[in-house]
């Protein structure tokens, strides 16, 4: 239970930090600084000219501001004017700004800046080479579609927010008639009326509802994530009301805390009067937040925070944008192009000679503006583009329906994949609880037996005949036969002294007579489980409303109601287990409201309760409770469950009860232990009025509150240890292996018990059930943890199994120590983890690893891991959608990430490796030509081809087909995801500085034959000369020759083709001799119809591209890949 209560708020501190690191990966160092950090100049300003808004607790008067404090004046008070406008606004930039941060945006790559300097040189004549369109034409596209996809993307939330802004409520008037407002016009102090199924519009106080039970349904899944609905009760004083206009004659005042972003706690009381006040205590189950809808019945609400105070806004902050590997190292390879760039214009300054300062500088530099074609701009605009294909792809899966793709930036990462960090119940497990056992001290009854339960339970509530003294034989038993069960005589406090003087000690169920204390100690466990939760039963056809038979006739219940009409909401799915595991025996729960609770015993007879208190679940205390008073008898009773390591010291000794919750946790069960104390009228008298009192505390409430629950939490009643289980989902145990074999490291994170997690890491195979494990032994001090990390060294080949205490102590000493020798285990298990430690763990090994993780996650206790880690996978869930929102990408089952990661990871990684490295040789051939006409024609810096060439030889007349390298692949999928091996085989192969320098040798290569070539072909001797025609000559040779003989390259590079490659290729043919037909003025018409010019450039081709296809031939032959025996 519990883990539906998710902390979403750790991950504040996280979410805003940019890891600027450098990573190591096969032999690549690479520098993560893509930006331009002006932080440290900029924040200082900002902070001095925006102060941040400092958040203080606040007073809102129930009448509107009417009644105004007599004496000094509330510091907190303050005036509608103060509050912001209840203005929902998710825009990104307004007019004014909207221009300078998308262009900000964008400079802030090398590339586009790269680009924007050369550019601007274009304007000083003398720096000028070709036309500027040559320049000015790329960049501008670039900048062009972007502003146009940042404009439409913000007038499309400018629209979203409008159409929520404008949405209609009621408000309430002092008169009692409700006026229509637009949500942006609802301010502070308003009273709001929210109708069945609408938008909360701000956060409010819940005053009064249209439900009798003073009670109503919230749905949070737009908040919070999870799909249960909620249960917010109204203020009792208010809710009492005749009408809904005298709460504007109730003199009383909200005294509420700052807004925070925390969306499951509120601090919170109303005053009542001026002169004799009361305090009324508010926590969250007297809130309506924003964004939540309301699911039953009318609401009435006083609004407390708007606009950006509002719980929903506060958490609204953007994730950290993540930036994929693939990008920092294509930023480095930009950067050593850059630099080979100004190298070679420096060698042309040499050449060319000493001329004076300024024409060193003038003519470097336009030699840079000459060779600048090396640094492609198109690359990133392919990449991304690319990206949005794979997310096609993905999305379009068939074998994994329903998989969303929310990041489009990251797709090759999940072919990168070093660690997979991936939390155990909802998403390793199907996070739909079955109770499975129950352990009563020496019994223990399991799923086969739970038929005995039954006749028990039906034994007891049959009515026998009183007892007298004279039949009942002390120290006698009487005892003929047995149960199938060996029950025990432990005692049981639940019934009077005077009453079982004259029980019988045994009964007779099914013709057997068992121990009478066992059958009652089985009724209490039983009727414990039924009453200590937060479940409310809801109908669809039947609705035992307090006007009903259900409620109002307690000694006879109306046959129960078809339970397929009967849905149980919680928080928890283990809650729900408990309290259907109680039906299946006969006790069940038939209604519930804020104050009373009605359950139905085996012969349907109504057992009716009034509800005290209620404690509940929350992760720091790990338990819930509940005092409830049976209407019959008046006793009062106190009923307590929660972790075994909790409730180990609140019970009274036992010595069972470690023992069994261990072996439970073996088997693969989630324990809890149920206890209960007896509370005599003036015990409750007492903690009644200091728990009201610790409940109006403005400071340090939850403090206060568990002192005050510390007196009643001792020396407690142990009533039984259940156990439910929690299963595996479909193909995780083969998702897992297979992920392995691919060379991923498996984490699991997760908040069970450690017995508990090795059962499931065994049976879900993350480790084989005969393999040993090297549990981490509990340790307090530094200096143990520095021996058991010394002995850990020496099995470090072994999985480890760690708990969240000793993983606090080594983070926080030995880090570095302790995460390089986890690197080397096959795998690991941390128990007990908090999302805070879950989030720090994925951010230690990225970085004392370097390497890319991914975390896997189902509820809101996973979104900070899930942001933190290089790649964060959600998976939607029993628990909502909370994780699946906040990740990049979104599955409904985990065993699908084994197809995510493996095959669609992989190919997206080679397809874009092999896309930016063919767009890079693309940009250095035609260089090559540019470098090479230079140095030959007297070391000139004028453009070997026409400004409209330049254009099209990056877009029409090859882009077609070099984007058409994102659909090739080199192993076909079946065989991917059979041979989870080629995943680790390929891992940083299909880009890193070797790949990358041979295709700069290519390009030299290729760039030099063609030019040469051409040159040799018109060669002159010197008195003769070169002539105009001969030199237009060469240009459409060599122009001619580069694009033919990049289309034979792609066809070198395709391992599959598809038939949208072949009509790539033939549309950028067709369309270059398009060209050549409709565009005279660019080539010499009747040489390029001649047989010369076709054979010249048939000449230069073949001896460009055949020796590649011949080494390419031979070093299949001599080393082929792994794959192709698989082939």
């Amino acid at each position: 239970m519990g883990k539906g209560g998710a902390d979403n708020n750790n991950d504040d501190n996280n979410s805003d930090t940019y890891r600027n690191k450098h990573t190591v990966h096969n032999g690549l160092r690479l520098s993560t600084a893509m930006t331009i950090d002006l932080k440290c100049i900029y924040r200082p300003i900002v902070r001095l000219l925006f102060p941040k808004k400092v958040l203080k607790p606040r007073t809102v008067y129930l009448n509107n501001g009417a009644l105004q404090p007599t004496g000094a004046a509330d510091s907190s008070t303050q005036s509608q004017a103060t509050f912001p406008a209840n203005i929902v606004r998710n825009q990104k930039y307004n007019v004014l700004t909207f221009l300078p941060i998308v262009l900000y945006n964008q400079f802030k790559f090398f590339l586009n800046l790269f680009f924007l300097i050369t550019a601007i040189s274009q304007f000083v004549t003398a720096l000028r080479v070709g036309e500027i369109y040559t320049y000015w034409t790329p960049l501008g596209f670039v900048l062009t579609v972007t502003l146009i996809r940042e404009a439409v993307d913000d007038i499309l939330r400018f629209k979203r927010d409008k159409q929520i802004n404008r949405q209609n409520y009621k408000k309430l008037t002092p008169s009692g008639a409700q006026v229509a407002i637009h949500s942006s016009d609802i301010r502070v102090g308003d009273l709001i009326v929210v109708s069945k199924d609408q938008r909360v519009p701000a956060d409010m106080v819940f005053l009064r509802t249209s439900e009798k039970t003073g009670a109503c349904f919230v749905r949070t899944d737009q908040l919070d994530g999870e799909t249960d609905w909620k249960l917010r009760l109204a203020v009792a004083d208010t809710q009492c009301l005749d009408s809904d206009d005298q709460l504007f004659g109730w003199e009383a005042c909200v005294h509420a805390e700052e807004p925070r972003r925390d969306i499951h706690s509120f601090t919170g009381k109303i005053t009542v009067g001026l002169v004799s006040s009361k305090e009324i205590s508010l926590n969250i189950e007297n809130t309506l937040w924003a964004n939540t809808v309301v699911a039953s019945g009318t609401a009435i609400g006083l609004v407390i925070y708007t606009g950006p105070d509002t719980r929903s806004m506060m958490n609204n902050n953007e994730p950290r944008s993540k930036v994929g590997l693939l990008d920092f190292e294509i930023n480095t390879l930009t950067k050593i192009l850059c630099i080979a760039l100004c190298v070679m214009s420096l060698a042309m300054i040499v050449l060319r000679g000493y001329w004076g300062s300024y024409y060193v500088i003038v003519y470097w530099v336009r030699f840079v503006m000459a060779f600048s074609y090396m640094i492609p701009i198109s690359l990133r605009v392919n990449l991304e583009i690319g990206r949005v294909v794979y997310s096609y792809m993905i999305g379009r899966d068939v074998e994994i329906p329903g998989t969303v793709v929310r990041t489009t930036t990251i797709p090759e990462d999940l072919g990168r994949i070093a660690y997979l960090l991936t939390d155990k119940t909802g998403t390793l497990t199907r996070n739909e609880m079955v109770f499975k056992k129950i352990h009563l001290g020496k019994i223990a009854y399991t799923t086969e037996y739970f038929d005995e339960l039954v006749a028990l339970l039906q034994a007891y509530y049959v009515p026998q005949p009183e007892p007298s003294p004279k039949n009942y034989h002390s120290g006698t038993s009487g005892y003929s036969g047995g149960h199938r069960r060996n029950l025990s005589n432990i005692s049981t406090a639940s019934f009077t002294v005077e009453r079982r003087r004259y029980m019988p000690q045994h009964m007779r169920v099914d013709s057997y007579e068992v121990d009478r204390d066992s059958v009652q100690r089985v009724q209490q466990a039983v009727l414990a489980c039924a009453l200590c939760h937060n479940v409310t039963p809801s109908y669809e056809s039947y609705d035992p409303v307090p006007d009903s038979p259900v409620v109002n006739e307690l000694s006879k219940m109306p046959p129960m109601p078809d339970p397929g009409i009967i849905t149980y909401q919680a928080s928890s799915p283990d809650e729900v287990a408990l309290v259907q595991w109680t039906e299946r025996l006969g006790v069940a729960l038939v209604y519930r409201d804020p104050t009373s609770m009605k359950l139905r015993d085996p012969n349907g007879n109504t057992l009716a309760y009034d509800i005290l208190h209620i404690f509940p679940f929350s992760s720091e205390t790990k338990r819930m409770g509940i005092i409830v008073r049976e209407v019959k008898t008046g006793e009062i009773t106190f009923l307590l469950k929660g972790a075994d390591t909790v409730m180990a010291t609140i019970v009274t000794a036992s010595d069972w009860l470690q023992e069994q919750s261990d072996n439970m946790a073996r088997s693969g069960l989630r324990t809890l232990v149920v206890a209960k104390k007896q509370l005599t009228a003036d015990q409750y008298r007492e903690f009644d009025g200091r728990y009201n009192q610790a409940k109006c505390a403005m400071q340090d409430r939850a403090e206060k509150i568990s002192t005050v629950l510390a007196t009643l939490e001792r020396d407690m009643e142990l009533l039984c240890l259940t156990g439910v289980e929690d299963r595996l989902q479909e193909g995780v145990a083969q998702t897992l292996k297979g992920l392995m074999d691919g060379g991923v490291k498996v984490w699991m994170l997760t908040g069970d018990k450690l017995e508990t997690a090795i059962s499931i890491a065994k049976s879900s195979q993350l480790v084989s059930k005969m393999q040993e494990f090297h549990i981490f032994p509990a340790v307090t001090e530094r200096q143990d943890a520095q021996k058991e990390l010394n002995n850990f060294a020496r099995v470090s080949d072994l999985p480890l199994v760690i708990r969240d205490e000793d993983l606090e102590l080594l983070m926080k000493y030995y880090s570095t120590e302790f995460f390089e020798l986890a690197a080397q285990c096959p795998a690991v298990v941390c128990c007990r983890c908090s999302p805070t430690q879950k989030a720090e763990v994925v951010r230690l090994i990225q970085e004392r690893t370097g390497a890319r993780t991914c975390a896997v996650g189902d509820g809101g206790n996973d979104v900070s891991m899930i942001q933190t880690a290089d790649v964060g996978v959600g998976i939607v869930g029993k628990e909502g959608q909370q994780a699946s929102l906040a990740a990049d990408f979104s599955i409904t089952q985990f065993s699908h990430i084994y197809r995510l990661i493996l095959m669609h990871g992989r190919y997206s990684y080679q397809r874009s490796a092999t896309l930016g490295q063919f767009i890079i040789y693309r940009g250095i051939i035609i260089t090559v030509c540019q470098a090479i006409f230079s140095a030959v024609f007297n070391v000139v810096s004028i453009p070997l081809y026409a400004s409209f060439l330049y254009i099209g030889y990056a877009t029409n007349y090859t882009m077609f087909a070099v984007f058409s390298l994102v659909l090739d692949r080199d192993v076909p999928p079946r065989l991917v995801i059979s041979y989870p091996e080629l995943y680790k085989q390929m891992k940083g192969r299909p880009l890193s500085f070797k790949t990358f320098f041979v295709w700069v040798l290519v390009s030299v290569y290729q760039g030099g034959v063609i030019m040469y070539g051409a040159l040799l072909l018109f060669n002159h001797d010197d008195e003769e000369g070169w002539e105009y025609g001969d030199f237009s000559h060469v240009t459409d040779i060599t122009f001619t020759a580069v694009i033919f003989t990049e289309l034979l390259m792609i066809a070198l590079v395709v391992r599959t083709w598809h038939w949208l490659m072949i009509v790539a290729e033939l549309l950028s043919v067709a369309m270059y001799l398009v060209t050549l037909i409709i565009m005279p003025e660019y080539f010499d018409e009747f040489w390029i119809y001649s047989r010369d010019f076709v054979g010249q450039t048939a000449l230069l081709v073949v001896i460009a591209s055949l020796p590649l296809y011949g080494l390419k031939y031979a070093y299949r032959k001599l080393a082929p890949p792994s794959h192709s025996k698989l082939t």
